[in-house]
């Protein structure tokens, strides 16, 4: 099975979801969804995430995630791991909730992020689960109005500071701003490459050589949207070692393919990957 996104760094935004096995429902009643928020207010404290937005639908949820410090796969093991385990606990179930594991596109926040919330906040109206977003507490949209106060964990300025201030005129402003998103197409359909959702820059700075380490547990299809093919590797670094050391770093691909590409034996593989590793 595919596993998510997980190119991480500090500062990097997610729009993350993750499925009920079998689309079946992940909350069966208000307790459930009450407790899926305790447990992400939890993860927040602990792995220090900043949230944007968020929506509890019935098999899936949506959620904004900031992560100061480049860390989004740890945290989410603890929602997705420790909410199952309250789950089965309630209902007398056993096995999985989820299906396979979340997924994570990687976001630009500038241009990219307010459209995204408004995006997931619409996600009931959409459904037709209600006639008003209003009527579906179980999202951020009540966060951003005032309906209630805020957790720590939630960011309401950062979205009611793009229109002009965070009180009650960028309130109305934000409300005429999601309204208007009614009907119009998702913005995930912008997405390149399965993983990221930017502008070209953003997508070119990620798709080409993405840093050392930062990308993990992604499917070798999803890591070869993000990698340059071998012979680029050999063209951009004269030096052998070097491009076989960034090939390598790369995750795209393994010692042995590296080896086979450059006709080496894969002792040579690593000595290469060993010089650069400091």
């Amino acid at each position: 099975m595919t596993r998510p996104l997980r190119l991480e760094f500090a500062g990097a935004l997610y729009h993350v979801t993750s499925r009920g096995d079998r689309s079946e429902a992940i909350y069966r009643d208000d307790a459930d969804r009450l407790a899926w928020l305790d447990i992400l207010a939890l993860v927040c404290k602990r792995y220090n995430f900043i949230v944007h937005a968020y929506c509890q639908m019935t098999n899936h949820y949506h959620v904004l995630i900031e992560t100061v410090d480049g860390n989004l796969s740890l945290g989410m093991r603890q929602l997705n791991g420790q909410y199952t385990q309250l789950f089965n606990r309630r209902h007398q179930v056993a096995g999985h909730l989820f299906q396979g594991r979340y997924k994570a596109i990687l976001v630009q926040k500038q241009g990219y992020l307010l459209e995204l919330a408004r995006y997931v906040v619409l996600n009931p109206l959409r459904a037709r689960m209600v006639s008003s977003l209003g009527a579906w507490p179980w999202s951020s949209h009540h966060l951003l109005v005032g309906a209630c106060k805020a957790p720590a964990w939630f960011d309401r300025e950062w979205l009611l500071g793009q229109f002009g201030s965070t009180g009650n005129v960028a309130v109305q402003r934000y409300i005429r701003f999601v309204m208007a998103g009614i009907g119009r197409d998702s913005p995930l359909l912008g997405v390149n490459y399965q993983l990221i959702l930017g502008d070209a820059a953003f997508t070119a700075r990620y798709h080409h050589g993405p840093p050392h380490g930062a990308v993990r547990g992604i499917s070798r299809t999803q890591r070869r949207a993000l990698g340059w093919p071998l012979d680029e590797y050999r063209r951009h670094f004269p030096d052998r070692d070097e491009a076989i050391a960034r090939a390598y770093f790369s995750t795209v691909y393994t010692m042995q393919q590296i080896a086979d590409f450059f006709g080496i034996s894969m002792r040579t593989v690593n000595r290469a990957v060993q010089k650069f590793e400091a």
